[in-house]
């Protein structure tokens, strides 16, 4: 089959033919229906995840049709379509135990310790599956795991109430256009920022309000604003602490650039009681919420544009592309 693989540190991709996959005891082979291009690609590409083992297989968001079991596989059969989480958990640690397996010790990562999914067929661990509702498509279920599924977690983090005002950094991405769905799914009011003129129009439809431009803040507090998802990183973090309410809650989801600091100041967050949040995954349970949003008609994929494997690199062009609204995705 045909898959992308990163050869080693720094050292790009290739396009190019492997072995086809077969499972372990405790693994399933998947046919790869659709799979999700991410910033967080273009990160590993530049060596900002150190636990990476090479080669591996690029791409860390998949839906599929299971084509193969191991032999000690329960509760999955052939034809079922599944999503993965992120990271394959061991599933049997207290953290797993009680429904917090992002916060499993031995989790490994797809597309870090483990092959991910820019592939014709993946091999995925039984404890990292998800079974996908009849009423959710490809395009919607491959959201999950990185996007909607993340960002519902996010919010229960947050301890979102029916009604708090949630604004939402960088809307126009693929994670801030679905962020504000799931937000208003779950009840909220929600106000899209983005500095792009031209796509206040599309923000509009899914929010309820829409601020352009990078500094925000002073538009924003015209009412109170008790959760911020940031989905860009420092570029907007500064706003994004002064647009709060007292009792605030930021959750961080965005880091555009790593190599950049922000000097915090404690002052600021302790006398207006903020909470910083850092997020980045879903567990299964924030799984299953999401698809059921999603089944619902609450969240709707939105689509930037699909490429095949042999198109990855058009693929990375428009994710970069500033442009684009949405979610850019493979469909092998």
């Amino acid at each position: 089959m045909k898959a992308v693989i990163v050869k080693g540190a720094k050292q790009g991709y290739e396009v190019r033919d492997v072995q086809d996959p077969k499972p372990q005891p405790d693994e399933v082979v998947i046919k790869v229906n659709r799979a999700a291009l991410c910033y967080r690609d273009l990160l590993q590409l530049q060596g900002f995840y150190p636990r990476m083992k090479y080669p591996v297989v690029l791409g860390h968001e998949v839906i599929g049709e299971i084509v193969d079991v191991g032999r000690d596989v329960k509760g999955f059969a052939i034809g079922d379509r599944v999503i993965s989480l992120l990271y394959a958990p061991d599933g049997s640690c207290h953290y797993c135990k009680r429904g917090e397996e992002a916060y499993c010790h031995s989790r490994l990562g797809y597309s870090e310790e483990l092959d991910g999914f820019f592939a014709e067929m993946a091999r995925v661990k039984v404890s990292s599956l998800v079974k996908v509702p009849p009423g959710v498509s490809d395009e919607g279920g491959v959201m999950v795991p990185c996007v909607t599924g993340m960002i519902y977690r996010g919010l229960r983090r947050a301890n979102l109430s029916e009604g708090e005002t949630v604004l939402v950094t960088g809307a126009s991405g693929g994670v801030g256009i679905h962020a504000l769905q799931v937000a208003k799914g779950m009840g909220a009011r929600v106000i899209g920022v983005t500095t792009s003129e031209e796509k206040s129009s599309i923000i509009a439809k899914y929010s309820d309000r829409v601020i352009v431009g990078s500094k925000f803040s002073e538009e924003a507090k015209k009412e109170d604003v008790n959760v911020i998802i940031d989905t860009v990183g420092t570029p907007t973090f500064e706003e994004s602490l002064r647009s709060l309410w007292m009792g605030g809650r930021i959750v961080q989801i965005g880091n555009v650039d790593p190599t950049q600091a922000y000097q915090l100041r404690l002052g600021y967050t302790i006398l207006k009681d903020i909470a910083i949040i850092g997020h980045a995954s879903a567990t299964k349970r924030d799984a299953e919420a999401a698809l059921k949003l999603t089944s619902e008609g609450k969240v709707r994929p939105i689509v930037a544009g699909t490429v095949s494997l042999e198109e990855i690199d058009k693929g990375y062009e428009i994710l970069k592309d500033k442009h684009k609204v949405g979610k850019v995705l493979l469909k092998p």
